[in-house]
């Protein structure tokens, strides 16, 4: 072929799990819900630098070695994380990846999540626990957006590989994995409806 494809950004998104998924998605909502409740420095800080929304990223950024239910959520990310680094061809036989950073993330109507990268990771992610239909997905840029200089804009009707940006539908049950170089952002939620996702971070240093 005279065009090939090379330096590809690779993104994973699946189920959690297959069948009977709502009742442990249903034990991870109860403490989402109790845990803004209890987290009065998340509250604070969200109160700050996410305006009516709530996170315990600077908080309680470490859930899984906190909650039995968190724990048991890191054992099923991991064997997604670890098909995930077999497409990305990473070598990774003498430090395995693990889970360094997990934290909950409650949007409201109207809150955003503004554009960022995930540093000190290797493989960042989201689990959907609460969404309805309208939820805002998760927005990908093309890491190259910044070196187009006078690119003329792409067609409407371009295939997804080639467009600039990317949104994947945000479902419960559902989750996304990424390379945390890849910057990302969640739009305005429009909803009455709370978006409720738990964001994590693997590396393997």
């Amino acid at each position: 072929m005279p065009t090939q494809r090379f330096f590809p950004t690779l993104i994973h998104a699946a189920s959690l799990q297959g069948r009977d998924w709502r009742q442990f998605n249903n034990r991870l909502l109860r403490e989402c819900l109790q845990l803004r409740v209890d987290d009065e420095a998340g509250q604070r800080w969200s109160k700050q630098n996410y305006p009516g929304g709530y996170t315990s990223y600077s908080s309680v950024p470490r859930m899984h070695t906190l909650s039995p239910t968190f724990a048991a959520l890191e054992k099923k990310l991991n064997r997604h994380v670890r098909a995930f680094a077999r497409k990305l061809q990473l070598d990774i036989e003498q430090r395995p990846l693990a889970m360094t950073d997990c934290w909950v993330n409650i949007m409201p109507r109207h809150v955003v999540h503004g554009l960022h990268l995930h540093p000190l990771s290797t493989i960042s992610g989201t689990y959907y626990v609460q969404t309805l239909k309208g939820s805002p997905g998760i927005k990908f840029e093309d890491p190259r957006l910044d070196r187009f200089m006078a690119a003329p804009p792409r067609r409407m009707d371009a295939r997804t590989e080639n467009k600039p940006w990317v949104v994947l539908p945000a479902q419960a049950g559902s989750l996304v994995l990424f390379e945390s170089w890849l910057r990302h952002e969640v739009a305005p939620n429009p909803l009455a409806a709370e978006r409720i996702s738990i964001s994590f971070n693997y590396g393997w240093f």
